[in-house]
């Protein structure tokens, strides 16, 4: 399984923009799916954007679409997400979570078998 530890939380003005990092430890990174995930106080863990091994290949939940971008860098072993015109309704504990197997639908929590500390994202209006 692999390890991930999330970087890149932090305050910021409704319109703003953050870039959230995620490095992985395990030694098939590039073979393994991977997703960001978010959690506000009282509500579910939700799905926020996820991508194939390759990168080519991106998902996004609508709330998100246009404003964040997934992206991978497999000699790095880190997936990112950065996201764009930031609003209050993004506030929440965002996690990347790695998937543990090649199939599962990717929008589903239960497909990923790795989670990193999540890292906190506070948008302010």
């Amino acid at each position: 399984q692999e390890q991930l530890v999330e970087s890149g939380g932090g305050l910021v003005q409704a319109g703003g923009s953050l870039r959230l990092s995620c490095e992985a430890s395990g030694r098939t990174f590039s073979s393994v799916r991977m997703a960001w995930f978010r959690q506000a106080p009282g509500k579910e863990r939700e799905f926020v954007a996820a991508v194939d091994t390759s990168g080519n290949y991106a998902y996004y939940a609508d709330f998100v679409k246009g404003r964040f971008t997934i992206d991978r860098a497999n000699a790095k072993n880190t997936v990112s997400l950065q996201m764009n015109a930031l609003n209050p309704e993004d506030t929440a504990v965002y996690y990347c979570a790695a998937a543990n197997s090649s199939w599962g639908s990717l929008y589903n929590k239960l497909t990923y078998a790795s989670w990193g500390q999540g890292t906190q994202v506070t948008v302010y209006s």
